[in-house]
């Protein structure tokens, strides 16, 4: 078996990429990135190219699989491009579409999609777990969200009209030494935004625990979309508090005012909008995974929080 892995440089694939080449039956793994990755290993060949380039075909020849990781998660990445929403959407979108429909031309037989429960979005009326057949509904004003949406939505009409596998696996906040540092820096900060109760509920999932999901993608006869998620759902309030003996609650919208301030003055914080959620819950369902993918996560949602407080 031969993987492509997009976007090989990233956090994701640092945990992913190990595991990948200490599978017998996976010859060679292609990554490709626009920054050159850390990780060598003798099955391994590292492409430094654009998702958008028309010659991911070329490199394309031959593969059984595409593990799609390449995304654009921090704004603040693209420093002095961090408002350009067009540079965004067009990485994220149309160099999706890019490689899905190259893939197809190539006749890859899988694809998976590493997706995330933000296209469900937080909502007040939300049910208290989320499955995969909720529709999805896009949080506009968060970027992140809106391109993860837009590519699930080509993806509908993608999968009706090509025979390639597509599966669609949405992670809740991926946690972990190698993620995203403003996700770390989120949960190590002492604030939590004053609301009435109940407190509304939201999860994370350790880093390891999708790549172990990834794995399991690419080996068994699955297809569809699965959530990812540790248990219980907490609120972000108890979240803090596991990582701070005295947390320091404040009104949602100083928080915003502050948030968008920063964002404003010096991109610290990342784009505002995903605070709109904040008051309602988010939290899924993942025994779809337990049952096809036989995925159990390692580390509850306590854990993801509380390993993270050094």
């Amino acid at each position: 078996m031969k993987v492509l892995v997009t976007g090989s440089s990233s956090h994701l694939a640092s945990v992913l990429l190990p595991l990948l080449s200490e599978l017998p039956q996976i010859s060679q793994i292609r990554g490709i990135d626009l920054k050159p990755g850390t990780f060598n290993h003798p099955k391994f060949i590292e492409n430094i190219i654009d998702i958008r380039d028309s010659k991911v075909s070329q490199l394309l020849e031959g593969y059984d699989t595409v593990i799609h990781l390449a995304f654009i998660v921090l704004r603040s990445s693209l420093k002095s491009q961090r408002k350009n929403r067009k540079l965004i959407h067009d990485i994220n979108v149309n160099g999706s579409i890019n490689i899905f429909q190259r893939a197809a031309g190539k006749n890859v037989k899988k694809i998976i999609h590493v997706s995330s429960a933000v296209v469900y979005g937080a909502w007040p009326d939300n049910l208290e777990k989320i499955r995969e057949t909720q529709a999805r509904k896009v949080m506009k004003g968060f970027s992140y969200a809106e391109d993860k949406n837009a590519v699930e939505d080509w993806l509908d009409t993608f999968e009706e009209t090509n025979t390639v596998n597509v599966i669609r696996l949405r992670p809740h906040v991926i946690l972990g030494p190698k993620s995203q540092p403003f996700l770390i820096s989120l949960i190590k900060q002492p604030f939590y935004p004053k609301l009435p109760a109940p407190q509304p509920l939201s999860q994370c999932v350790w880093e390891d625990d999708v790549a172990d999901a990834i794995i399991s993608a690419l080996i068994l006869n699955a297809q569809g979309a699965f959530n990812l998620a540790a248990e219980p759902a907490i609120s972000f309030k108890e979240m803090i508090g596991l990582t701070h003996k005295i947390s320091i609650p404040l009104p949602i919208k100083l928080l915003s005012f502050i948030h968008r301030n920063l964002w404003k003055i010096s991109g610290a914080g990342e784009e505002p909008g995903w605070l709109s959620g904040m008051p309602y819950s988010l939290a899924v369902d993942s025994s779809k995974a337990a049952r096809e993918l036989n995925w159990q996560p390692k580390y509850t949602t306590k854990q993801c929080i509380q390993m993270l407080k050094n």
